[in-house]
């Protein structure tokens, strides 16, 4: 086993300061963004040709490599020899998961573990309690995570549970990856004070537009840190000012601030409320899948109306009972920078609070989190701590029940496609490093030829069990991910007697499937008559492929 002296917790997320093209941000949110090439050469998007363009992969393992750096020159030795924990959004899928490893790999880390943001938030915050822990929360508490960072925004749903006289913790809801968070407050605040210029005759263009976003930052920072401070001051240099100390003036006021962002970001929305969606452009420029609406209490109530499902697994709706319109947190724990700020902590509770009174639950309560800029760190710690035998463990296992597609096969019909059946190949948390018992049923695989592997997945159908056949499903209940097109090689031909497999031949094969110890999902299809010794195709849900 390599020594180690502890466990380090990553971020993949960097910020430009300005408003250059040049700098790549938001590295993470792209690793998570399925809509483009990963590995692709694309960042920083809309750069000068003169700028050499690096894949989200790339500029993931290079913040690692920096670090890696780091570490020797501040410990002397390797990280590479180390148990690394790295975390990673919740909502990120089986694909991202895996890229995220694969930056590892690239920079030299192997004994890699990742470990969700909100479940190393929740384990800072039972490693400050102590032993207390087991006093603040008790059996069929669900404890909601209010992950809201930078750039992103996330949910999570834990459930404290009896077993065998214990109190353990089960993950059991994750939300959808929202970019949605800091930023987009900075650039709100920035529109203010530039408001405030336009009146007084000034003028700012898209360069000044980027500093003044940044002092919008520190400025709001300041005012939610010290609740004496009044005014905080707004400094821009003037575009192609010679003089020393050439400057735009202005300021942004506690009030402008609080109005911005509680009304703008945290508004008293009803349950029933749902993130709005605008009409797009027809032209747009390419780039991140940023949220359309601005509200992040919209976004929790879509959040827990959609896990509402969740109460009845729990066993807290009785047969005959009305079910609820939305999963009932007892406690809330906040994780993320801008939960700093008491105004927007009191405006989410309060709105939360109106609508559990209104559903007849009760009030939550709020768990302290006494430093929300290195929970994330510390609770990865703990973690390590815990793989060890030295904690708590969090039963998380896959935030989703994941689907292959399956073509029936049925007579062409003009204009339609054959059916689609969805088979259940891992169900809803499955963890990490297990396989899932599918029944012994022969399907045909496609080799030599390009094929395509349609996945689906889902974080509402809970009781779906490896080998559920779905043929019909609602919109709201299953989405499908991005295919896989891949071609699955040919086995050699084994001996001059026996002869080999040919582009497009229908395989007999069985599935098999497991969660890889960093989540991704790994399907097998093995010939019921192989060609060769172990022969075997293999798809990661990812953009990986391959036969052994």
């Amino acid at each position: 086993m390599p020594k180690s002296r502890g466990s380090l917790a990553v971020s993949l997320e960097v910020h430009p300061c300005g408003a250059s093209s040049s700098f790549v941000s938001s590295a993470k949110s792209w690793l998570g963004h399925p809509g483009v090439d990963r590995r692709a050469g694309v960042l920083p998007l809309g750069s000068p040709e003169d700028v050499e363009k690096i894949s989200p992969v790339e500029a993931s393992w290079r913040y690692l490599e920096h670090l890696s750096d780091s570490f020797r020159a501040t410990f002397g030795d390797a990280l590479e020899e180390q148990e690394v924990i790295l975390t990673v959004p919740a909502s990120f899928d089986a694909s991202a998961r895996e890229l995220t490893a694969e930056a590892a790999l690239a920079a030299g880390i192997e004994n890699l573990t990742l470990l969700e943001e909100p479940q190393a938030a929740l384990y800072a915050w039972i490693d400050a309690m102590g032993s207390a822990w087991r006093e603040t929360i008790h059996v069929d508490d669900v404890i909601l995570v209010v992950d809201i960072g930078g750039g992103t925004t996330d949910f999570s749903a834990m459930l404290v549970v009896d077993r065998e006289g214990s109190l353990e913790l089960e993950r059991i809801a994750v939300g959808d990856h929202i970019l949605l968070g800091g930023d987009n407050m900075d650039l709100a605040l920035a529109h203010v004070v530039r408001q405030k210029l336009a009146a007084e005759g000034k003028e700012i263009d898209r360069f000044q537009m980027g500093t003044l976003t940044h002092a919008a930052r520190v400025a709001k920072e300041h005012l939610l840190a010290d609740p004496e401070a009044k005014t905080a001051p707004i400094v821009i240099a003037s575009r192609g000012s010679k003089l020393i100390g050439g400057s735009l003036k202005s300021e942004l006021t506690r009030e402008e601030v609080e109005k911005t962002l509680v009304e703008g970001f945290f508004p008293a929305v009803k349950s029933t409320d749902r993130p709005v969606t605008r009409a797009r452009a027809a032209l747009t420029q390419l780039g991140l899948p940023y949220a359309s609406d601005a509200a992040v209490t919209r976004h929790l109530a879509a959040f827990l109306g959609k896990q509402a499902g969740a109460a009845t697994r729990l066993g807290r709706v009785a047969k005959g009972e009305r079910a609820p319109k939305l999963l009932h947190p007892t406690a809330v724990l906040w994780n993320g920078g801008v939960m700093k700020a008491e105004a927007l902590r009191s405006r989410l509770v309060s709105t939360l609070n109106g609508w559990l009174e209104e559903d007849g639950a009760e009030r939550v309560r709020v768990l302290p989190n006494a430093d929300l800029d290195l929970a994330v760190a510390r609770g990865a710690a703990y973690y390590g701590l815990a793989r060890r035998g030295r904690g708590l463990r969090i039963r998380g296992g896959t935030a989703r029940a994941y689907y292959v597609g399956i073509e029936s096969a049925v007579p062409a019909v003009p204009g339609i496609e054959p059916p689609i059946v969805a088979l259940c190949v891992a169900p809803f948390g499955m963890e990490e490093g297990t396989e899932a018992a599918l029944p012994p049923q022969e399907l045909g695989v496609v080799v030599g030829e390009p094929v395509r592997f349609r996945f689906f997945g889902s974080t509402v159908r809970r009781d779906d069990h490896a080998g559920t056949e779905l043929d019909y499903w609602k919109e709201s209940e299953v989405e499908e991910l991005p295919p896989i097109e891949v071609t699955l090689p040919l086995a050699p031909s084994p001996s001059e007697e026996t002869e080999g497999r040919r582009e497009g031949d229908v395989v007999p094969v069985r599935l098999r499937a497991s969660i890889t110890e960093v989540g991704t999902l790994l399907l097998e299809a093995i010939p019921i008559e192989p060609r060769t010794e172990g022969e075997k195709w293999r798809v990661e849900l990812s953009v990986r492929s391959g036969a052994s």
